[in-house]
């Protein structure tokens, strides 16, 4: 007998939809009439296009037999034939490569078109002025939690910021009024930064989001969301493992967090002076 794994979604919806409930009957109805959209859709996207919650769909992936709903839209990219990890080749010409890098400056270029200048400037401003800033992150996004900090404080900004979410959620709990939370989240679905932010929110303090998806938990729950996807591609869960466009916005972010008045005022660079001694 073949296991859930193996079979394909269409199998397991139809071996499972007379036991699933109505409103996950919708959302098991758009999937079967749109799998190439319901392939490169979030969770929220899928919701709001089956008109259901979020809680719903996660419900119906459980219900039909998935762990969850990212184990779920593996499976149809499995079914529908693609790849989900390049084979690489390399390049046999010199034009070869530059065409690598022309797709992530276009990719650049197109986020930074779509992000709002208004909404960028009142995060540059959020920081500036703040007393702390908290960064919250999870799974392959911390090391960006780690990156971020390290250039924020470099700034003469203040922040916490820590790979394990019970460390970052001691730091967010212990926040004080005037404290920041930049949230990093690729998918816009990671439950723990979800978490933060919920006691962030509670506690009344102001929430920067960077993160792909608008139509997401992390970008629903912040005052301003910088998203850091300039272009539609198909899902590739290989390729979500790249943090080339979030590192871009943080950088970019961070440009302009120029702050030379409060590096000098703080002697913010003088680790930088002291750990010179460690290189030629």
């Amino acid at each position: 007998m073949r296991g859930i794994l193996e079979k394909t979604v269409k199998e397991v919806i139809s071996e499972n939809y007379g036991c699933i409930f109505s409103a996950e009957k919708k959302v098991a109805d758009f999937i079967l009439k749109n799998p190439e959209k319901v392939v490169n859709m979030n969770v929220s996207e899928l919701a709001k296009s089956s008109g259901v919650s979020d809680a719903t769909v996660v419900r119906m992936c459980h219900h039909i037999g998935y762990k969850g709903y990212y184990q779920f839209r593996i499976m149809l990219a499995r079914d529908m034939g693609r790849k989900q990890k390049n084979s690489v080749q390399l390049p046999e010409e010199t034009d070869d490569v530059v065409g690598v890098f022309k797709n992530y400056a276009d990719t650049i270029m197109a986020i930074g078109h779509n992000i709002n200048q208004e909404d960028i400037l009142s995060c540059v401003d959020l920081i500036k002025k703040c007393k702390q800033v908290h960064i919250i992150a999870a799974g392959n996004t911390s090391p960006l939690a780690q990156y971020m900090g390290f250039r924020l404080g470099r700034l003469g900004v203040k922040c916490t910021y820590n790979i394990a979410p019970e460390y970052f959620m001691n730091h967010v709990n212990l926040a004080d009024k005037g404290d920041i939370i930049i949230a990093l989240s690729q998918s816009g679905t990671s439950k723990s930064v979800v978490q933060g932010m919920e006691l962030a929110v509670e506690k009344g303090l102001k929430i920067i989001a960077i993160t792909g998806y608008s139509q997401s938990p992390v970008a629903d729950k912040a005052d301003y969301t910088l998203i850091s996807n300039g272009k539609e591609e198909i899902f590739n869960c290989y390729k979500n493992y790249a943090h080339l466009n979030e590192t871009a916005v943080i950088d970019a972010l961070l440009e302009l967090v120029t702050n030379q008045e409060t590096i000098a005022k703080k002697h913010a660079d003088k680790p930088e002076i002291i750990l010179s001694e460690t290189k030629y």
